[in-house]
C-alpha cells in the first residue's frame, strides 16, 4: 500500500480511483464494509481502491473544543485500512485553507483534479465542504456534473446499534470491550512503556507488567482479561490487567494500567523492565475495589485468575481472528 501525506506527493497516475472519504477512526465493523465495497468496485473496473483521510481530525481546525479522543492513531488506522485491500492512502494535512472550500471546490479540485476519482463511496452521513454545506444529496448532484459515480453504503448495525467510532468509545470507557470488539472486529488495544512500578506487586501481592501509554481513550478502571504481546520480541501471554488507582495501598492520583500474566509464565530476560507492550482488552471481570489487607487483594486476584483462564477456554475459538462477524 502507498501512503501519501500531502498532495505534492500525489503522483499523476494516483487515478482511476475508486475512492472513500473520511476519518475511519477505530476502522470499525462499518468503515470496513465501505472498504470492502470499494475494493470489489475496483476490481472490477480495473480501478485503484483509494482512501482519502485527514491529519488533524478536522475539528481539531474549525472546532477545537468538540475534537474526539481517538481510538487508532493515523498508522494504526492505515495498518487497518491495508488489511481490506486498499492500495493507496492519502493523508491530507487538514488545514483552514481545506476547511473554506466550497463542495463543489472540493468536489472538483480534490475529487476530480487531483486524485481522479471515477467513483466515490460514502457512509449515509457523510458530509463535505465549507461548514458541512455538502451532504450526500449534494455528493451525487456533483458526481453526475463532473463525471464520477456516487454510491452511499448504508450504516452497519450490531446487536441493534449502529455502528460509530464515538459509540465505540463510549462502550470502551464504560468498560464493556467485548462488545467493542464486535463492533470493531477485533479487540481495542494499548499500547506503550514498560515502567517501573512501586514494587508493591512483586512483594505483596503478584508481580505486574506496568504501561505508561499515549492513548486518548482508556478503558473504565476495573479488571480485565487481555492479551499481552512484548513489540520488540513478539512473545505474546494470555493476561489480566487492572486499570485503576490502586486503592488497597492507600490514595493515588496516577492512573495506573498493571498487567499479571498468566499460567506461570515468566516474561524472560529483559521483558520485565524494557521495550513496549501491546495489550488488548478482550473482557471485564470486575470493578476495581478496596481490600482490607494485601493478602486478601492477591486471594481475589488468583480468583480472577480462574475466572479468566475460563473465559480464555470459551473463547479460544474467536480471539485473535481477523474480521470476527459482528453476532
Amino acid at each position: 500500500m502507498k501512503i501519501y501525506r500531502s498532495l505534492a506527493e500525489v503522483p499523476a497516475d494516483f487515478g482511476p480511483s475508486a475512492l472513500t472519504i473520511g476519518n475511519f477512526d477505530g476502522v470499525h465493523f462499518g468503515h470496513r464494509r465501505i472498504l470492502r465495497r470499494l475494493k470489489s468496485l475496483a476490481d472490477a473496473r480495473g480501478w485503484k481502491p483509494s482512501v482519502l483521510t485527514f491529519d488533524p481530525h478536522p475539528t481539531r481546525v474549525v472546532a477545537p473544543k468538540r475534537t474526539p479522543r481517538l481510538l487508532t492513531s493515523i498508522e494504526g488506522r492505515t495498518g487497518l485500512m491495508r488489511e481490506e485491500g486498499v492500495e493507496q492512502v492519502l493523508i491530507l494535512p487538514f488545514t483552514r485553507e481545506l476547511a473554506v472550500l466550497t463542495s463543489e471546490e472540493f468536489a472538483r479540485q480534490l475529487l476530480v483534479g487531483r486524485l481522479n476519482a471515477r467513483a466515490v463511496l460514502v457512509g449515509e452521513n457523510f458530509r463535505f465542504g465549507h461548514r458541512h454545506g455538502g451532504n450526500v444529496r449534494v455528493l451525487g448532484e456533483l458526481g453526475r456534473r463532473l463525471g464520477f459515480e456516487t454510491e452511499i453504503v448504508p450504516s452497519a448495525t450490531c446487536r441493534g446499534r449502529v455502528v460509530s467510532s464515538s459509540g465505540i468509545r463510549e462502550l470502551i470507557r464504560s468498560g464493556r470491550v467485548s462488545l467493542a470488539a464486535r463492533f470493531l472486529l477485533h479487540p481495542y488495544a494499548l499500547e506503550g512503556r514498560i515502567v517501573t512500578g512501586r514494587g508493591i506487586g512483586s512483594k505483596q501481592t503478584v508481580p505486574t507488567l506496568n504501561l505508561a501509554t499515549a492513548a486518548e481513550v482508556i478503558p473504565a478502571r476495573g479488571v480485565y482479561v487481555t492479551r499481552t504481546r512484548h513489540l520488540e520480541t513478539g512473545r505474546q501471554w494470555d493476561s489480566l490487567t487492572n486499570i485503576g488507582y490502586r486503592p488497597t495501598f492507600g490514595a493515588s492520583d496516577q492512573l495506573s494500567i498493571e498487567t499479571f500474566l498468566l499460567g506461570g509464565v515468566p516474561p524472560g530476560p529483559g521483558v520485565a523492565v524494557s521495550g513496549r507492550l501491546r495489550v488488548e482488552f478482550l473482557w471485564r471481570v470486575r470493578d476495581e475495589r478496596t481490600f482490607d489487607s494485601p493478602q486478601a487483594l492477591k486471594e481475589q486476584i488468583l480468583k480472577d485468575t480462574r475466572t479468566a483462564q475460563r473465559y480464555l477456554r470459551r473463547a479460544k475459538a474467536w480471539i485473535g481472528r481477523p474480521g470476527r462477524p459482528c453476532l
